[in-house]
């Protein structure tokens, strides 16, 4: 029996201002819950993101005999089993929605002992795999996919071998894949980028005492190496604090905001962004914020206008842009944003449910191959379908506050993948959204 589907009720009105806080970092949750698997020792994670992607992550580490415990909100203890301590599971691994999880997990249990296949659901089973497959297979990996999909059939006992690696595209999945993979090969393994990607994998190695090389846009470590434990303490979600930092820009009504958020440099092109199409947003940095630094992130409410969005920032906020482009709908002019290509292969095809959804409301939207033209304007009313993807559900909650009459959004329940609670922060924020269905 279909399982029923939830959906958003946004009215638009409210009053955002105040303080909040958004859960933790889901990349850093995921690898911190990786690493802290391999390492010898115990490894405290404090601000881990509990959203179905990293249940995910800690259920199929369960699944190879990985202890873990969870103290209180956001406080998980991971048992670590040392780099070959890791057991076969007894069946696929089951990883939901999460690509993240899959990707990281391809690479780090090539060099397993140990067969083993990753699956999710049905949107997941149907993103590529082979930009992480194949380059494993150089490294000596006996890796396996279905027509370039999931499954992902692991065959453990190859001896791996460190490779250079130069990616076509900027991608943290696939380089992490390698690094970890990494771990476990004879040799350097060394990956280069054509630009810049996100570098929480390289950070967190280095707080695990694995010694990293890194110049520009390329990373190398040397192998085999062992993982120390340690304790890792979990920012604030930059790309979850982003639907917020959309809604004090267009729908505040005074300052807010947002506390503890990372501001690892390779996550917050959005500012930068927005700064230029004349978002007032003040960056308060703590100090003594260990690998990943944070801040508080202020917010005034003011006027935009419409860019031509810098391509080199177009890959560093590739999952910002969905509520990107719900800003440019109420931007004065066009916005025009290419070399977005990456976003057709997400949990949906995020440049096709974004012109829709806009087209919907009434919004001047224009698609291409790799971007959108949106011209700003009045939004209207209507019904959105958001096709299961969390970003584009919450992405169109915010453009909601500024429509002229209510917005139903549809088949939103994939937010808790993400942002559990989403809801209930919107609304403390001052947003009038309701949940249905």
């Amino acid at each position: 029996m279909k399982t029923a589907t939830r959906s958003y009720v946004a009215t638009p009105g409210g009053q955002v201002a105040g303080e909040l806080r958004v859960p933790g970092d889901k990349s850093i949750s995921h690898r911190a819950a990786m690493l802290g698997a391999i390492a010898q020792g115990t490894t405290e994670i404090h601000g881990f993101l509990e959203s179905e992607d990293c249940v995910s992550t800690l259920g199929a580490l369960s699944a190879m005999g990985v202890r873990h415990e969870r103290i209180g909100s956001g406080n998980v203890i991971v048992h670590g089993t040392g780099m070959h301590g890791l057991r076969a599971p007894s069946h696929a691994l089951d990883l939901g929605n999460s690509g993240t999880s899959m990707r990281l997990l391809a690479g780090l249990l090539a060099g397993q002992a140990f067969e083993s296949t990753l699956v999710g659901d049905g949107s997941l089973m149907q993103r590529p795999m082979e930009r992480v497959a194949e380059p494993l297979r150089r490294m000596g990996a006996d890796i396996r996919t279905r027509d370039g999909r999931p499954p992902i059939t692991v065959i453990g006992s190859r001896p791996l071998i460190g490779r250079d690696h130069r990616l076509d595209v900027p991608s943290a999945q696939v380089k992490s894949a390698l690094l970890l993979a990494g771990l476990y090969a004879s040799g350097r393994t060394r990956v280069q980028e054509p630009g810049v990607s996100r570098d929480h994998t390289e950070r967190m190695l280095g707080a695990f005492g694995v010694p990293i090389e890194r110049e520009a846009n390329t990373v190398a470590l040397q192998g085999p190496v062992a993982l120390r434990a340690t304790d890792i303490r979990v920012p604030g979600d930059f790309s979850s604090a982003a639907f917020f930092i959309a809604a004090g820009v267009i729908a505040g009504t005074g300052s807010l905001l947002i506390r503890e958020v990372g501001i690892n440099p390779t996550r917050t092109a959005l500012l930068d962004i927005l700064r230029l199409m004349g978002a007032d947003i003040r960056v308060h940095a703590h100090d003594g914020a260990g690998e990943e630094p944070r801040a508080d992130i202020e917010v005034r409410p003011g006027r935009l206008r419409g860019i031509v969005v810098p391509p080199e920032a177009v890959p560093v906020a590739m999952d910002e842009l969905p509520v990107l482009f719900a800003i440019a709908a109420l931007a004065e002019g066009e916005t025009v944003v290419t070399g977005a290509s990456e976003l057709r292969v997400k949990e949906s095809d995020r440049l096709a449910a974004m012109s829709a959804g806009l087209a919907a409301l009434g919004v001047a939207v224009e698609p291409s191959a790799d971007g959108l033209r949106i011209r700003g304007g009045t939004v209207r009313g209507g019904t959105i379908d958001s096709r299961g993807d969390h970003r584009v559900a919450m992405a169109f909650a915010i453009l909601a506050a500024r429509a002229e009459s209510q917005v139903n959004i549809r088949d939103v329940q994939n937010v808790a993948t993400s942002f559990p609670g989403f809801a209930a922060t919107a609304r403390a924020a001052g947003l009038l959204l309701a949940e249905a269905g």
